[in-house]
């Protein structure tokens, strides 16, 4: 069985790569796909679409145009893997995991204890709650399992 796996949320440390690369040790059967995680891109993403002045429009431009991405792979994933890092508030990740339970796409959450309760839905809904790569790697194994 081959899977494909959204990951999704915070950009600014390596979470991606330890989950990828624990994957690609176990010989996990998964294909990995995620937002633009350069974030000076991402936000300039609109901007092919013509100069804003105000920064209102300039995000609103560029999230749409990012949507395109997200929502496609959001919609064909088998899994979302949501990370909310500690640094800055991810109401993206917040509003893919919402999707993903509207759409009935099961997802496994990681972050840390310390905003358990603020992310507490987010949660509820989740099929899993990870602190750390590795344990999302374990969950991955687990499921692809064929023993």
């Amino acid at each position: 069985m081959e899977w494909n796996v959204y990951l999704s949320g915070e950009i600014h440390t390596d979470w991606r790569d330890k989950i990828i690369a624990g994957c690609k040790a176990h010989n996990l059967a998964i294909n990995f796909s995620s937002a633009v995680t350069n974030h000076e891109a991402s936000d300039a993403a609109g901007d092919v679409l013509g100069k804003e002045d105000s920064s209102f429009w300039r995000d609103h431009k560029s999230a749409k145009v990012n949507a395109i991405r997200i929502k496609t792979m959001l919609e064909s994933c088998d899994l979302a893997v949501v990370r909310f890092g500690d640094k800055y508030k991810q109401w993206n990740a917040a509003f893919d995991a919402g999707y993903c339970a509207a759409l009935g796409t099961p997802y496994i959450t990681l972050h840390d204890e310390d905003i358990i309760h603020p992310l507490k839905e987010v949660d509820g809904s989740a099929m899993a709650w990870t602190t750390t790569p590795e344990q999302v790697v374990e969950v991955l194994k687990y499921t692809l399992s064929q023993k």
